[in-house]
Order: structure tokens, then C-alpha cells, then sequence
């Protein structure tokens, strides 16, 4: 009781502990997102991914629940799509790319690539097909002005994963030594042609 009263007293240890959550929180989603890529669903287990996260399964359980929810978390791009498009139409394409590069390399992971590289059952795919069509690309389609919009919307989505597959495939190219703003400044054009058809 006492120890409690004092992290709540003292809100420099209750922001450590509350990084230290939110870190514990964000290592199982990390090694979730790879486990669940990597693997069929079936071949997953809590204890796996509690074991590259460096946690025990207990705190994933406490986080996620069970595998099934956990799962479901992962396959959700909403999150992902909010920070994507947070931006103005007119600037929305360097805002994308300077989003996906930041977003990477602070969570050491790209939102998007599982929806491609997933080796889960086809029903898993499907999951994650359709969730990104919902998600990602029907969202976008519904930003954008003008004729094609859907068009526009699904090559825009296929840019940003061709970027984020570019980016892991030269972990140690150039890409990775380039500023942010840089590979904006060369790939976000392309992205805003299409965001203003």
C-alpha cells in the first residue's frame, strides 16, 4: 500500500513505471507482429513470443489475453492508418512516407509488410487482406478527391509497403542512412501525384 501511494506521489516514478508498461506493451506487439509473419498461426504460442519479447507470458496474458486477442491486435491497421493520414490533402504524401520511415525505425517495424509476407493459414491472410482493404485502403479511397479514387487509393497502399519492403530488403543500404526528410524528398512526389490525381 505504501509503495503505491508513493509511485502515485512521486509522478517521475510513476511516468518510469508507466514507460516501463508501455515498453513491456510495445516488445510483445513487436514480437508478435514478427511471430504471427513468420509463422502460422497454429505454430504460435504465448510463451514464444513472451520469450522474444523478453517478458514473461504471464504479462502478455495480462496485456492481450489470449493468443486469439492478441492476434486480432496484430491484425489491426487502424492504428497504423490513423498516423498515416493525419495530415492535410496537400501535404499528405511526404506526411505518409516521413510517417512510415519515423514509424519503423522507433518501433523497429513496418505497420504494413505483414500483409504481405504473412505464411499464416489462408483464412489468416484473408483476415489480414481484408482488414487492410477496410482499414487502409477503403479509408484512404475516402480521403481523396477527384475521378479513381480507389484506383489511386490502392496504389498509394502499394507504395507505402513497396517502401517498407525497399527499406528491410537494404537493412544496411543506403536507405537506412538517409534522413527521413531525405526519402521524402525524393519519394513522397510520386505519393502526392496520385493523392491529387
Amino acid at each position: 500500500m505504501t509503495a503505491r501511494v508513493t509511485a502515485a506521489a512521486d509522478p517521475e516514478v510513476a511516468a518510469t513505471a508507466a514507460d516501463a508498461a508501455a515498453t513491456g506493451k510495445d516488445a510483445i506487439l513487436l514480437a508478435a507482429r514478427r511471430a504471427f509473419s513468420l509463422r502460422p498461426y497454429a505454430e504460435v504460442t504465448i510463451r514464444g513470443i513472451a520469450a522474444d519479447a523478453g517478458v514473461s507470458a504471464s504479462l502478455v496474458v495480462k496485456h492481450f489475453g489470449r493468443k486469439e486477442q492478441l492476434f486480432n491486435t496484430v491484425a489491426d491497421f487502424g492504428p497504423a492508418a490513423d498516423e498515416l493520414f493525419d495530415a492535410p490533402l496537400d501535404e499528405l504524401g511526404r506526411h505518409m512516407v516521413l510517417t512510415l520511415v519515423r514509424r519503423r525505425r522507433e518501433q523497429r517495424g513496418d505497420p504494413f509488410l505483414r500483409v504481405v509476407f504473412s505464411l499464416g493459414n489462408h483464412d489468416e491472410r484473408s483476415l489480414l487482406r481484408d482488414r487492410f482493404r477496410e482499414q487502409v485502403t477503403a479509408r484512404l479511397t475516402t480521403r481523396l478527391p477527384g475521378r479513381e479514387r480507389a484506383l489511386r487509393a490502392e496504389l498509394i497502399a502499394g507504395h507505402l509497403i513497396g517502401l517498407g519492403a525497399t527499406l528491410s530488403l537494404h537493412r544496411e543500404g543506403a536507405g537506412s542512412r538517409a534522413t527521413a526528410e531525405r526519402l521524402a524528398d525524393l519519394y513522397a512526389p510520386a505519393l502526392q501525384r496520385l493523392v491529387e490525381g
